[in-house]
């Protein structure tokens, strides 16, 4: 059976995911056979496994780094948000019913069998596990029924690291007021400390690294520099859907409300000259070379938003001047004439589209998850350029969609003129996509893309490494080593 080491944080975003998946590489650049495991994922970018398997997207990632295939058992329960106050809860792998918060907490105790199961399995075939936890361990209004951080760390027996992030400041509040919130034995798990996101003179924190040890009674593993590589991030709070900085070709993506898998247009930030930005007003949207509506877990009310925003009247707009517009998963649903939601998947009822594509979507009671590759149609109009070239991906959507005699792809999708739309997640990772878009878009310009091109998996590679190599120079690795082989 393998040893677990169980990463937690003071807060959402402190850096737990990215923490963990450099210690999954490590391990793995050290020999050992080791993988992701996070108990509860509540996250809208999500991710279908070779076996056709829904998980977190953050899961699927850290397995990347470890250099292993992403399974169903790095997560066995996912939670996907479709209102401010209800989730889509899917167990191992697959939806099990639409809950409200309530109705989940009062209910989740009862996955504690899957979760132990899924553990079990994973275990049985790795040295090492790495567990992540979510949001903050010590919100105390919530301690009774957790399955995701101490109770995660009981059932695996776990000792645990504690991260803080000093960017966004309060980085002894965060740590020494997580330790005291602890019950004692609860505290006695916690065998490391690290402080994450640092910028400048980390000699500079000496002092700090003292008081932590001496208030909290806890060894500092190690003083995290703010990290610059570029790899998937599934939460929300992602610094990528603030970063509007312009390019020498500009790509919005419309920030819906229940924006999903926006991991999507990350392999844009490979070429020079490419800025993505998200847009939130319908004027960010008039000077852009392209515009991206991306995938949603609630369909119909972020085309009401289109609607109701000014964004949907932009698009149109945008469209007739001749700017090209790609739509992925609930994106391509909402650029056709109508959807239909005759089963209640979202609420029911039905809503027209945008209508720049020839095509209708009715959701279904059944869930489509799957992974496919293949090839773009011989097309004509504006994406008449990526006639034949290859694709791969993966779909998760409710909807079935009729598109007539209008296929993008030798798998569905639609396309009209400059409009296109499709359900393939990961459709521009292959360059062969990716490239000749960009190519296009400089062309737009009247400019010549005269930058490299990285092939996606090597690029990914790479990134995973300068992540460790940074993780390795600031933390002490014997130290985490000797926590594992101690356990609690």
């Amino acid at each position: 059976m393998a040893k677990p080491i169980m990463i937690q944080g003071t807060m959402s975003n402190a850096g737990k995911s990215f923490f963990a998946a450099g210690l999954c590489r490590i391990f793995s650049q050290d020999g050992y056979r080791c993988a992701p495991f996070k108990s509860q994922n509540m996250a809208l970018n999500s991710y279908i496994t070779i076996d056709g398997h829904e998980i977190g997207r953050a899961q699927a990632m850290q397995a990347e780094a470890a250099g292993i295939e992403p399974s169903v058992l790095m997560n066995p329960v996912l939670l996907k948000p479709t209102t401010d106050v209800g989730s889509q809860v899917i167990v191992n792998g697959r939806p099990l019913c639409n809950m409200t918060a309530s109705e989940y907490f009062r209910n989740k105790k009862q996955l504690i069998p899957q979760i132990k199961e899924a553990y079990k399995k994973l275990s049985a075939d790795n040295d090492i596990i790495v567990i992540e936890g979510a949001g903050s361990p010590v919100e105390l209004n919530l301690l009774s029924d957790d399955i995701v951080n101490m109770g995660m760390a009981k059932i695996a027996e776990s000792p645990v690291i504690l991260v803080g992030d000093i960017d966004r400041g309060g980085i002894f509040p965060q740590l020494l007021g997580t330790l005291d919130l602890f019950p004692p034995d609860e505290r006695a798990m916690v065998k490391g400390l690290v402080v994450n996101k640092f910028r400048g003179d980390i000699s500079l924190f000496e002092s700090g690294t003292a008081i932590l040890e001496q208030r909290g009674g806890v060894d500092v593993l190690g003083v995290v520099p703010y990290i610059r590589c570029d790899i998937e991030d599934e939460d929300s709070l992602s610094v990528k859907l603030e970063n509007n900085h312009h390019g020498i070709v500009n790509i919005a993506v419309v920030k819906l409300p229940r924006i999903s898998n926006f991991t999507d247009f990350d392999v844009f930030r490979q070429y020079n000259g490419i800025a993505v930005q998200y847009a939130v007003h319908y004027s960010e949207l008039e000077n852009a070379d392209m515009i991206i509506i991306p995938g949603t877990k609630s369909t119909i009310s972020d085309m009401k938003w289109l609607r109701e925003s000014g964004m949907e009247a932009m698009i149109k707009k945008c469209a007739q001047k001749g700017i090209p517009v790609f739509g992925i998963c609930g994106g391509f649903q909402m650029l056709g004439k109508t959807i239909s939601d005759p089963h209640n998947t979202e609420g029911g009822g039905s809503i027209n589209g945008i209508g720049l594509l020839n095509c209708t979507t009715v959701f279904s009671d059944e869930k489509t998850q799957v992974r496919t590759a293949g090839n773009f149609n011989d097309i004509d109009g504006y994406f008449g350029f990526l006639s034949g070239s290859h694709y791969e991906g993966y779909e998760i959507h409710m909807g079935e969609t009729d598109v007539g005699g209008n296929a993008l792809l030798d798998t569905g999708g639609c396309v009209r003129d400059n409009v296109c739309g499709c359900y393939i997640h990961g459709i521009f990772d292959d360059y062969q996509v990716s490239e000749k878009l960009v190519k296009k878009l400089f062309e737009a310009r009247g400019l010549e893309y005269m930058g490299g091109v990285t092939d996606r998996r090597k690029y990914k590679e790479q990134q995973f490494d300068i992540l460790a190599d940074s993780i390795r120079k600031s933390i002490d690795m014997a130290k985490v080593y000797d926590i594992i082989e101690r356990g609690i």
